[in-house]
């Protein structure tokens, strides 16, 4: 009896290991390897009565390939909802560096690394947004959901998938432009304004001004751009979740 539930039971708990260990929240340094460890053992267990794998590879190519595609699968969900907190820390990436606090490095909560401060507001803010929205049960809910769409070991990857995989990832740099765009359009017209005091008044001190005006506003417009994030990230993570829709389908 045993012998017929392990390797059942090892195939469920690769596809669910692989988006514990990648996707937001259940990722993070919060939680310990033990927890993350005892997490998986805990939801293959609830997952396993209800969606116990038909075929069981038996031979070694047969496991490579089942495990696989498992472990791609469950890394595949957990990027999908990765890419809009990428998104975020780019955004903050490229914000500090119009701000001139490219250099200020603080330690991130979720990594534990050294990491722009600005790139750390914008994650934490995409994150509580995330928990606000209870995006830890939408992964779970997406993950006994993907078991409906593809069994266990059967799925497929083809190139189409891949290119799905690049164009998500290449989205992380729109969204990001977009969530700094406000930031970045303002300090750019203090950029070109001061340029032209410069011209038009050389003896003028502009670089010692400057630094500080274009903060001073940057900063102003940051504070009232914020105002909006709820709901510009909310439409992201609905955008990230249709995504990974998407992709468990060209897995079939």
């Amino acid at each position: 009896m045993l012998n017929d539930m392990l390797p059942a039971a090892v195939l469920i708990s690769l596809r669910v290991g692989a988006l514990i260990s990648f996707a937001p929240f259940f990722s993070g340094e919060g939680l310990t390897v033990q927890t993350k460890a005892a997490l998986t053992v805990a939801l293959t267990a609830v997952m396993f009565p209800v969606h116990r794998p038909v075929l069981i590879p038996t031979n070694i190519a047969e496991w490579v390939r089942a495990a696989g595609s498992e472990l791609v699968l469950g890394l595949m969900m957990a990027l999908a909802m990765k890419f809009v907190f990428e998104a975020a820390r780019l955004a903050g990436q490229l914000m500090g560096f119009q701000l001139g606090y490219s250099l200020v490095n603080i330690i991130d909560p979720q990594s534990s690394v050294e990491t722009p401060v600005l790139s750390v507001f914008t994650y934490t803010f995409a994150f509580l947004i995330f928990m606000r929205l209870d995006g830890h049960h939408f992964i779970l809910r997406g993950l006994a959901h993907s078991y409906d769409v593809v069994a266990p070991g059967q799925a497929m990857t083809t190139m189409a998938t891949a290119a799905s995989m690049f164009h998500g990832a290449a989205g992380i740099w729109g969204a990001a432009v977009e969530i700094a765009a406000p930031v970045m359009v303002t300090t750019l017209l203090m950029d070109i304004l001061l340029s032209f005091l410069s011209k038009a008044s050389p003896q003028l001190a502009v670089l010692p001004v400057g630094i500080a005006a274009k903060a001073i506003v940057g900063f102003t417009v940051l504070w009232i751009a914020v105002a909006g994030w709820p709901r510009l990230f909310e439409h992201y993570f609905v955008l990230a979740g249709r995504f990974g829709e998407r992709l468990l389908l060209s897995l079939r």
